[in-house]
């Protein structure tokens, strides 16, 4: 017979093994593994601050942006703070981006490559190619009669005519390549659209497109990575880069 003192010794030892093994399963955000950090990987947001991020064209201020829960969040209603995308600190060119991002129903931002920070240029949009962020299940159905507003869509401009939506409600994960100006997106896992930033058939495609009036629009290769403040809700996070 087991003595009174080993059975506690024992159920002790149970609930630790439960309890580490919880703890070891439980899902980590906005940290990078040892082989990602050796791959040359670098957090853009690191969970708990804005280091890395200030407003386009406006610099460190209090913003609709703060970094929530482990969540970069942009509240597009709050009042007294000062409006506007958010963009890195740095430039980047060649890169492999990864970011998991939630939106509110039938919710629409975006998420910016290329973008040219001077004061001539209004907003991010005017130079900056769009990775388009929406609850496709939601929204109008008139509004995705144009498949160039389609998540995962290069706005405007390149259509997503992949059968791909985002999940609604939850988070979903993204990746954007930009080598040489060649630039691909995928959305949970399926490639969406690729474009070529150099070739004539990306130039006809934007000037047979809203996007023809802005006339820097997507002439870089190269520049800040943004995220845009516009009607709704959205939140990111888990956004890490590897510069190719």
């Amino acid at each position: 017979m087991i003595a009174k003192s080993t059975r506690i010794n024992l159920c002790i030892t149970l609930v630790c093994v439960v309890l580490f093994s919880a703890c070891s399963n439980q899902e980590q955000h906005n940290v990078l593994s040892d082989q990602e950090k050796s791959e040359g990987w670098a957090l853009l947001f690191d969970g708990d601050t804005m280091n890395g991020w200030h407003v386009f064209n406006k610099g460190n201020m209090l913003s609709a942006w703060s970094a929530d829960s482990g969540k970069l969040i942009c509240n597009p209603h709050t009042k007294n703070v000062k409006h506007g995308d958010l963009v890195t600190d740095k430039e980047y060119e060649n890169y492999d981006l990864r970011f998991d991002w939630k939106i509110s129903k039938a919710g629409n931002s975006g998420l910016f490559i290329n973008v040219q920070e001077r004061p001539e240029f209004g907003a991010t949009f005017a130079t900056g190619p769009e990775y388009q962020l929406l609850d496709d299940r939601n929204v109008e159905p008139d509004y995705l009669k144009n498949l160039s507003h389609k998540a995962a869509s290069i706005f405007g401009v390149i259509p997503d005519t992949s059968k791909t939506m985002p999940n609604s409600g939850e988070w979903n994960h993204s990746r954007i390549v930009q080598k040489d100006g060649k630039v691909t997106f995928w959305l949970n896992g399926v490639q969406t659209v690729t474009a070529d930033f150099k070739s004539d058939e990306w130039k006809k495609a934007v000037a047979a497109s809203s996007m023809s009036k802005y006339p820097s629009y997507a002439a870089a290769v190269k520049g800040h990575i943004a995220l845009q403040d516009w009607t709704s809700g959205v939140a990111f996070r888990d956004i890490k880069i590897k510069e190719l």
